[in-house]
């Protein structure tokens, strides 16, 4: 099992249809969520994918600041059905948030939680800073990780 983490103009052909692939699966066909996948962000983004015999197994994307908010952020989490359970999930945000401290020296991170993950980035250090929201449909509340090194 691998992790690479490759910016958008150096994903092969294989891996972006991959990505839009297991994004598809998961958050629309899998959870019923209908949203605009395709938001243009992809483009300045790090893209983070466990692979395993070259097949794509997790992946995550992290937004540079000021493109979704004025801070990092982490989303598009996934773990393909069949590799749930192995760890892969708690695998891929760590090394998301590594990349964003060791990379980009930035110690501030957000994301938009699906709210019954809400337990899940609070074992990483996120705090809620909203109300539970509805978007697209599926209970959301925004959280913040303060990195302290």
């Amino acid at each position: 099992m691998n992790l690479e983490i490759k910016k958008f103009d150096k994903l092969t052909t294989k891996e972006l249809y991959d990505i839009l692939k297991v994004r598809l699966e998961v958050f629309i066909i899998e959870q019923g969520c209908f949203y605009k996948d395709a938001d243009g962000r992809d483009f300045e983004s790090d893209h983070l994918m466990i692979k395993e015999d070259g097949k794509l197994l997790a992946y995550l994307r992290i937004i540079k600041p000021g493109i979704a908010y004025d801070v990092c952020s982490l989303g598009r989490v996934l773990v393909i059905k069949e590799a749930r359970g192995r760890g892969l999930a708690k695998k891929i945000v760590k090394n998301g948030i590594d990349h964003v401290v060791n990379n980009w020296n930035e110690k501030n991170i957000r994301i938009a939680a699906k709210n019954y993950l809400r337990e899940f980035y609070e074992s990483f250090g996120f705090k809620p800073i909203s109300e539970v929201y509805l978007e697209d449909g599926i209970p959301h509340v925004n959280m913040t990780l303060e990195v302290k090194k």
